[in-house]
Formats: C-alpha cells, sequence, structure tokens
C-alpha cells in the first residue's frame, strides 16, 4: 500500500471530512507500523540465527549463517559465479520465468474463459483436465529435458505448465461466478454472445484472473528454477545445484535470496497493474480489513 496519496488527501479538507480524514491517517498509522514489525522481525530473526550458530547451538555446515550468506552474494556479485558472472545467470532465469508465465498465463486465460462458456466443452475436456491436474507437475521437467535438452525450451514448458493449471481454475471459476443477471440484461438488450463474452463475463472474472497471476509467478519461477537444477548450462537453478554438490550451504541460501527478491519485485509489480486494472475499487481502511 502506497501511503503518500492518502497523507496527501489527508491534509486537503476541502476534499475529504473529518472523518475520512482520520480512516486515513490510522491506515498511513498502521502500514507504518506494519513497516517496522516487518523489519523488527526480520533482523531479530537473522541476529538470532547468527548468534545460535557463533554458540553452537545450530551446525553452520548444515544451516550456514548471515553472515556467511552476505560474504557469498558479495563474492558472486563482485566476482561472479563459476558459470559467469550473477546477472547473466539471473537473467536467464528471469527470462524463462517471464516466457513461461506470459504464456501459460496467455493459455489458462484463454481456455478457462473458452471453456467457462461453453457447458458442453467443460464436460468433455473436464475429466482430462483433471488427470492432467493430478500429475505432479514438477516430474514432468525431467521428460521435457528429455524433448527440448537442457536448452531454454524444457524450464520454459515446465513453469508454463505449472503456471497453466492455476490461471486456468480461477478464470474457468471467475466465468462460472459471472452475474447471471448482468449476463441476461445483455442479451435482452441485443447483445451476441462475443460481446457478453469480452464486455460482461470477463470483466467480471478479472479479480479472479488476477489473484492468480500472483500466485502463478512463484509457480512460474519455481518451473524455471527446478527446470535449471534438473539440468541446465546457466541459471539460478544451476547455481543451487551446484552449491549443493559442494555442500555449500551459504550458496544455497544466496541463491533463495536472489529469487525472493526477484519474486518480491514480481509481486508488487502485479500489484500496482492490478490496481490501475480495478482501479474502479474503493479504497479500504484499516476499518475495512486493510
Amino acid at each position: 500500500m502506497n501511503t503518500a496519496p492518502l497523507s496527501r488527501i489527508a491534509n486537503q479538507p476541502e476534499i475529504v471530512g473529518e472523518e475520512e480524514r482520520k480512516a486515513i491517517a490510522k491506515a498511513v498509522n498502521h502500514h507504518r507500523l506494519v513497516i517496522f514489525l516487518r523489519l523488527a522481525f526480520a533482523i531479530a530473526t537473522l541476529a538470532g540465527w547468527e548468534l545460535a550458530v557463533n554458540y553452537g547451538l545450530i551446525d553452520p555446515f548444515f544451516f550456514s549463517k548471515p553472515s556467511a550468506v552476505y560474504e557469498q552474494l558479495a563474492t558472486w556479485l563482485t566476482e561472479g559465479t563459476a558459470q559467469g558472472p550473477l546477472w547473466r545467470e539471473l537473467l536467464v532465469t528471469m527470462e524463462e520465468t517471464v516466457l513461461g508465465f506470459l504464456i501459460g498465463s496467455v493459455l489458462g486465460i484463454f481456455f478457462g474463459i473458452a471453456l467457462g462458456r461453453n457447458k458442453l466443452m467443460a464436460d468433455v475436456f473436464s475429466i482430462y483436465i483433471k488427470v492432467a491436474n493430478a500429475i505432479p507437475r514438477v516430474v514432468l521437467g525431467s521428460i521435457f529435458i528429455i524433448i527440448f535438452g537442457l536448452g531454454m525450451g524444457s524450464k520454459v514448458a515446465l513453469a508454463v505448465v505449472m503456471v497453466f493449471f492455476v490461471v486456468f481454475g480461477n478464470a474457468f471459476q471467475g466465468v462460472r461466478e459471472a452475474d447471471k443477471n448482468l449476463i441476461a440484461n445483455a442479451y435482452i438488450l441485443g447483445a451476441n454472445k462475443r460481446q457478453v463474452t469480452f464486455s460482461v463475463v470477463f470483466p467480471s472474472a478479472l479479480t479472479w484472473i488476477l489473484a492468480s497471476l500472483h500466485v502463478s509467478f512463484g509457480f512460474a519461477l519455481v518451473g524455471a528454477v527446478v527446470g535449471e537444477f534438473l539440468g541446465a548450462r546457466h541459471g539460478i537453478g544451476l547455481l543451487i545445484a551446484t552449491a549443493q554438490g559442494t555442500f555449500n550451504a551459504a550458496g544455497v541460501f544466496a541463491a533463495m535470496i536472489v529469487l525472493a527478491v526477484v519474486a518480491l519485485a514480481a509481486e508488487y509489480l502485479l500489484t500496482a497493474i492490478e490496481n490501475r486494472l480495478l482501479k474502479w475499487r474503493p479504497t479500504q481502511f484499516v476499518e475495512q480489513g486493510m
């Protein structure tokens, strides 16, 4: 939540009343408290981890320690990794992730809406979708490596599969949850099926679809990293596999931190896009479960 616009509004009494200004101030204070508690928790966790290792309560061979993880990150940033510069490894993983995310999302939205709007197709293909969804998708990584090799194709394919079912399920359910009265009114006013789909059903399902995108990017990242872990020439997953093979716990945690930063940045970007697409929603203050 960006509190800057709320702070500016709160300082303009001609725009909002006293009650609204109090609600905005409470929301701003709540947000600042959340940020403080998040930082305090992170600092306390890292400090406790470091102290536990120093006092022999945790074995650094298995769990490393924050200072060693920091040194590993610094080494990767300044000297590069065994496979090359860290930015290149990250770029490879991000390219695989973004391609898998985009392709899987487009396919999931398309088939989710298509089957949601066509009962016959939904009844025919539902059994196959359930069977495919029941298969542990991570194990498909080995099959994709056999088919596409160690290049980018196998990682993108696994990321697509990881994303598709998440987005498809939400898009399908969002279409089924569309207001039947709005659909009936659109038909009464002369709209055809295509117009109803794009003007009524899709906007109604948009909230469901956007919610799935928050989760599916993480799945795309998992697909790319797992594919690299199984077999690759470059990527963060290969860094993790290499660190594991040399019993370098600090390297594993350092790679996890890099992935966490990427996932967090993507989450903020998706949230910004969602807020722009759904800007018609009213601002939620603390009393409304901000």
